[in-house]
């Protein structure tokens, strides 16, 4: 059987989306750091050709032999960059606000926690195929039990990305991932709650542990306040009401950038919030800078391509018999579907903005290259499946 040659389109329906984005909302940008106004979309467009080539590559080789070694590569490979990062130069490593994120190749930067993510969801399934199993009332100290390692690389991985990289909404992504990952692995969902309530409190740690988080939080909270309090009784709206002390810049221009594109948008290359009112468009703001110059419309294609690709990854999940393929490919799903989310409630002001891009559609490479390495994966184990 074949790779799954819907899902592939899929993907690069979103990939060359991406490239028309990385030039029309970068308008401002290119002159801001006085670049050829073609910088950002030839960048781009070398991203997306590796990451169609990528996904090509990968869905051609076959997962019995492969899909292993390329995971854990993926998995011990970044997490090893990871923590040698905070020790290597600033001529190898780049610092932006404190935290050595990016590794600097030729020219351009990569994120080896984009493809940490793979390799990390590569080895929950593969393990949990092999320790886990359905819970069979085995109790809630027995899981706890089974659990334990899975807690301790987690709690690792979340110290190095969240207080040595200072980047948060990675963690809440992959700590969405593995807990869904425990469901579907057999796991009870009383153990799923209990385990919910601790990464949301060590979430709570997080944010309370560093001030530009909290401020974070203080912005999105003066800009939602409003809508929620007028739901609660005057007593208890005041006591929870904050003044604005931050301006909520970002979320206030991200919100009425999609309120001026309408239902058909203002047209392409026409949109107005990118000329330096909503900083970082091309990137974490896309779906907002997508939402002006495309309008409802183009958002809801965006949105309906999205769970298409995504209704083909769990398809892949529901079509092998393998466990282990079956759990990579869910948490592949999960993972491409947590980030989408995180963004789009923050951009949209439903939670506070998290720095997470959307797969496929912004611009960075990272981004792209992890999650083209995520998909191609998934396309080889659609290979041992019947997408008929």
């Amino acid at each position: 059987m074949g790779a799954d040659r819907q899902l592939f389109t899929l993907v690069s329906i979103l990939i060359g989306l991406s490239i028309i984005l990385s030039y029309t909302l970068t308008t401002y940008t290119v002159l801001l750091f006085g670049v050829n106004e073609f910088h950002f979309v030839i960048r781009q467009s070398i991203f997306a050709f590796l990451g169609i080539g990528i996904i090509y590559t990968l869905s051609q080789l076959n997962p019995d032999k492969w899909l292993k070694p390329i995971g854990f590569t993926l998995f011990f490979g970044s997490l090893i960059l990871m923590i040698a990062m905070p020790f290597l130069p600033e001529t190898i490593v780049s610092e932006v606000g404190g935290a050595k994120r990016w590794i600097k190749i030729a020219g351009f930067s990569l994120a080896p926690v984009e493809f940490f993510k793979v390799g990390f969801v590569y080895f929950l399934a593969w393990s949990f195929s092999r320790k886990l199993g359905h819970h069979d009332g085995m109790g809630l100290k027995n899981e706890f039990k089974r659990f334990l390692p899975y807690a301790v690389i987690f709690i690792m991985a979340m110290f190095i990305i969240a207080f040595l990289q200072k980047d948060l909404g990675q963690v809440v992504v992959l700590g969405a991932t593995l807990l869904f990952m425990l469901i579907f692995a057999g796991s009870s969902f009383r153990f799923f709650l209990t385990i919910l309530g601790g990464i949301f409190s060590a979430v709570v740690v997080f944010i309370l542990t560093a001030e530009h988080r909290i401020l974070r939080i203080k912005s999105w909270w003066s800009i939602a306040q409003n809508s929620v309090l007028e739901l609660l009784p005057d007593a208890i709206a005041d006591k929870l009401r904050v003044p604005v002390e931050v301006e909520p810049y970002q979320i206030g221009n991200s919100l009425n950038a999609i309120h001026n594109g309408g239902f058909f948008g203002t047209g392409l290359a026409n949109g107005t919030f990118k000329l330096g009112f909503l900083s970082e468009v091309h990137t974490d703001f896309v779906l907002a800078g997508l939402a002006e110059e495309f309008g409802f419309v183009g958002l809801l294609f965006v949105v309906v391509v999205f769970m298409w690709m995504l209704q083909r990854i769990f398809k892949v999940a529901n079509r092998v018999e393998d466990t282990s393929l079956y759990l990579f490919s869910i948490g592949i799903g999960l993972t491409l579907a947590f980030s989408f989310l995180v963004n789009a409630y923050g951009i949209s002001g439903i939670t506070p903005i998290k720095g997470i891009s959307v797969p496929f559609l912004s611009y960075g490479g990272s981004a792209m290259l992890g999650a083209s390495f995520g998909v191609g994966m998934v396309l080889m184990a659609s290979k041992k499946a019947d997408m008929s």
